[in-house]
């Protein structure tokens, strides 16, 4: 069978199975809607956990990004892996043992203020948006090549999916899809990687293949070195970025990823605090499993890419780059007219432009794998997507019917609620279409804005929040607003407006940026901020009422060890 016919059964299957675990699964009561009713085993949760954490941007770009940039795009590994570990040491039993549905719920309690409830939903709303609109571009992606629509079809296809089980199954149904979904992402991305880590390397290992040799004995990296070197670029293993924006890059992606929201409340959907920790124990395992595969694939995928068409004739290139110029994800341009394709690291004399977000999902076809594994592969991006789609919309839908709805109307009934965080839900579908139709960058980019705004707003107040008791709602809400704004504002400028000043945001170098340091990882100093802000006007203000004070100290202590009068 031919890939397409392929695709459409893996895919078609894939959605059905989620499709059918939604309509089983559907809630019936805000709880179920909100937190799985809080029944989740850990295991499940930990799988959920991992499917919602590892989205497009894991699945497709991450890979993509360290092809072309080599040991630079390592800070995304770092990052995100290092945040995780932070997340279920720091917050996760914390944040479970106080019991609240959402990070604004938290927020409003702890700093006993519908004010500072208020700004964390305004906070969640820009991250989950900013977020969820690489998902969507994500999808496009996906279904413009393999089911031969463009990008734009590509996104309404997948916001009608995840309209469907997100708004039925609320968090019930989407944590047990996700469980679904990350064993096809998982499968999906080991199989082509042991696949053509056996081409290469011999080794059916991909891990140990990266460091492996190739057929003529070289070591796999070394030949990389060469080859990128021989062409212009950088070496694949040296770093071009300085060590103050790789350092301000996996700092805010870290902590970025403690202050996600959509990641937190999956912490809310277990029985006890135990399971919390448990549950991020077996997610931190199954997200290393695609990790630690990540820069193998990486390597492999730009090595077949430059050795299939760099310097080969443009009537000669295979297959995989017709198929994918179809989608103008992929671009030739002959600028000397000699008919040989001319890969360079001088803009002026490049004939070949390649998207980032294409590597992983092209690779089985640049490895001539067969064809079902192609299509496997396009069932795989499509569930990391949809994954964390879901669970970003819930987090919007939450936010609006709960925090805000709830907050103002404390006598609406449950179904009135219910019906509110679902129509809230279907309205962030149709925005995060847009934002898909129309992203601000590529995959992997527009995640790190959001992990960067994340860190920037809520990380600071939901660590001091747990291990201070002199933190107040003053604090609070002035650190939230000047670590947004302040993160928010540098993002905006440097990806649009020096647009304004006639230079492209493509030519801007470390020079124009802030101590050095890109709009990537402008989280960190935003984080900062938001932590002197808030020190200082918690100084300066009075103190939190006792009942708060004694409330933070009883978070803090393990069940069994006595309450916090005790000591």
């Amino acid at each position: 069978m031919d890939i397409l016919t392929w695709t459409y059964i893996l895919v078609g299957l894939s959605f059905a199975l989620y499709i059918g675990i939604a309509i089983y699964t559907r809630a019936g009561s805000t709880k179920e809607f909100y937190t799985a009713g809080g029944g989740v085993s850990p295991l499940a949760n930990g799988m959920a956990t991992a499917a919602d954490w590892m989205s497009a941007a894991s699945f497709i770009s991450m890979a993509g990004i360290i092809s072309f940039s080599g040991y630079d795009g390592s800070v995304y590994l770092m990052g995100w892996t290092g945040g995780y570990v932070l997340l279920a040491l720091l917050l996760a039993p914390y944040l479970r043992k106080f019991g609240k549905f959402t990070v604004p719920d938290f927020v409003g309690d702890r700093y006993y203020s519908n004010k500072a409830r208020v700004v964390a939903v305004i906070c969640a709303l820009f991250i989950s948006f900013t977020y969820v609109a690489g998902q969507m571009r994500g999808v496009g992606i996906v279904f413009s090549r393999y089911l031969e629509v463009d990008i734009n079809t590509g996104v309404i296809i997948g916001m009608c999916i995840v309209f469907f089980y997100a708004v039925l199954g609320g968090m019930k149904g989407i944590t047990y899809t996700q469980v679904a979904q990350y064993c096809v992402l998982i499968f999906a991305f080991m199989v082509p990687a042991i696949f053509v880590s056996m081409q290469l390397t011999s080794n059916p290992i991909p891990q140990l293949g990266l460091g492996g040799t190739v057929a003529d004995g070289s070591y796999l990296l070394d030949k990389l070195d060469g080859v990128l070197t021989e062409l212009g670029f950088a070496a694949y293993t040296s770093g071009r970025k300085g060590i103050s924006d790789i350092f301000a890059i996996t700092l805010a992606l870290m902590v970025g990823t403690a202050g996600l929201p959509h990641v937190i409340v999956r912490f809310f959907t277990v029985p006890r605090v135990k399971d919390a920790r448990l549950s991020a124990g077996y997610a931190l395992v199954f997200i290393a499993i695609l990790y630690t595969t990540a820069p193998a694939v990486a390597a492999f995928g730009i090595y077949n890419a430059i050795d299939t068409v760099a310097s080969k004739p443009i009537d000669e290139l295979p297959d995989w780059v017709e198929n994918w110029e179809k989608t103008n994800l992929i671009r030739i341009d002959d600028k000397n007219g000699d008919g040989i394709v001319q890969y360079a690291a001088n803009p002026e004399t490049n004939e070949l432009s390649i998207d980032k977000d294409i590597m992983v999902l092209a690779s089985p076809e640049i490895a001539n794998l067969p064809n079902w594994v192609i299509g496997l592969v396009a069932a795989g991006g499509m569930a990391a997507a949809l994954s964390t789609a879901a669970g970003l919309l819930l987090v919007i839908s939450t936010s609006v019917s709960r925090d805000l709805f709830r907050t103002f109307r404390p006598q609406m009934t449950e179904k009135r609620e219910l019906w509110i965080a679902r129509i809230s839900a279907a309205g962030a579908v149709i925005l995060a279409g847009y934002f898909g139709v129309n992203p601000p960058g590529f995959v992997a980019e527009v995640v790190a804005f959001a992990f960067g705004l994340a860190a920037a707003s809520f990380f600071p107040v939901i660590i001091m929040g747990i291990f201070s008791t002199r933190m107040n709602k003053q604090g609070a809400i002035t650190g939230m607003l000047s670590g947004l704004i302040f993160t928010l504002v540098y993002i905006v400028y440097f990806k649009f407006g020096v647009t304004l000043f006639g230079i492209s945001p493509d030519l801007v170098s470390s020079d124009y940026y802030l101590f050095g340091i890109s709009p990537e990882g402008i989280g960190s100093v935003g984080m900062l901020l938001n932590f002197i802000v808030c020190y200082i006007v918690s100084k300066l203000t009075p103190a939190p009422p006792q009942a708060v004070q004694e409330m933070i100290q009883e978070i803090r202590i393990p069940r069994g060890a006595g309450s916090a009068h005790d000591h």
